[in-house]
């Protein structure tokens, strides 16, 4: 391959790599809208629906490209089980709250909690892999912590759904860390596991009139034809922007990955204030620039970092071929 050849390539790779970022988090950002959508069926109906449309699409997924034994052999080693089974509890609980904020009318919330997951990844990042921050980053986590502290006090109550979102997207990005498994197999496992407790709870909803945390029983599938399409396409809404993300994390440089994730959290924030109405706050208005500051710091760093990164390594690969 040329050099001209080479470059072109590593151009359309960037390309492939920024349009399914930019879908993946477009996708994201505005699911809030179709979860609205379901917002008459109770969360946990919703949440058992969208587990098990999500394993026939990842499933299917893994079937068409001959790599369904990468699950069975996910699941057969004890410590990657554990690792699956701790990664299933927290993204279910994700999805759940997530589901549960857009129901109840704080979708504002929700949108904070994905704003402060990378921060939160950052210091879960450094207890557990002894990553060490620059002093920017260090800034970046503090004036998140302010934001914070000042919505919990000027609200009157700690903004639970954001932190219970942050804090287990970040316990999930670190339990995917640790597991030798791709993006799509990993997954699959997950919902592989909770698929039991989600047929358990439907049959529990349609057979026996469960009503759950919310109080109150429909068992919609089956009965109103809109409806069941709309939990039979969580699978596929769940699926797809994964499978744009993991195209776009193999194309692209990490923090360019890192900068075009907010895309998600700011498109939900206009859907909660413009489509939803949710009322925002002088307090809101307070915690979130100090947010966007936060992140901006964060950014620029993670940019400047991989930029050296790949210098070094241009340096290095460079200093080889001339030995050799």
């Amino acid at each position: 391959m040329t050099g001209e050849d080479s470059t072109a390539e590593q151009a359309r790779r960037r390309m492939t790599g920024m349009l399914a970022m930019i879908g993946a988090t477009v996708i994201w950002g505005l699911s809030g809208l179709y979860y609205k959508l379901l917002a008459h069926v109770p969360p946990l109906e919703v949440l058992s629906h969208r587990t098990l449309w999500s394993l026939l699409f990842f499933g299917g997924l893994l079937i068409a490209q001959r790599r369904l034994g990468l699950v069975a052999a996910l699941l057969g080693r004890p410590r990657d089980l554990a690792l699956v089974a701790f990664a299933a509890v927290m993204i279910s609980t994700n999805w759940f709250v997530f589901i549960l904020s857009i129901q109840i009318g704080h979708a504002v919330e929700a949108s904070l909690g994905y704003y402060i997951f990378p921060l939160v990844a950052v210091l879960m990042g450094m207890v557990v892999f002894r990553e060490r921050l620059s002093r920017l980053k260090w800034l970046a986590v503090g004036l998140a912590a302010v934001a914070v502290l000042v919505l919990g006090w000027g609200l009157g109550v700690a903004p639970w759904i954001s932190l219970v979102l942050a804090f287990t997207f970040g316990l999930y990005g670190v339990v995917k860390k640790a597991l030798a498994a791709g993006p799509i197999a990993s997954v699959t496992a997950e919902v592989a596991l909770l698929a039991p407790l989600a047929l358990v709870w439907l049959y529990g909803v349609h057979a026996l009139g469960w009503t759950g945390l919310v109080g109150r029983n429909l068992g919609a599938f089956g009965h109103d034809l809109k409806t069941s399409a709309l939990l039979a396409f969580s699978g596929i809404l769940t699926g797809t922007p994964l499978v744009l993300f993991a195209t776009a994390s193999r194309n692209l440089p990490l923090g360019t990955v890192g900068v075009l994730q907010y895309i998600n959290p700011s498109l939900q924030f206009a859907v909660a204030a413009l489509a939803f109405g949710e009322t925002v706050t002088r307090w809101h208005w307070i915690a979130f620039p100090l947010i966007w500051l936060a992140l901006a710091l964060y950014s620029a760093e993670t940019v400047r970092q991989d930029r050296a990164a790949r210098r070094l390594a241009r340096s290095a690969a460079t200093s080889a071929t001339t030995e050799t």
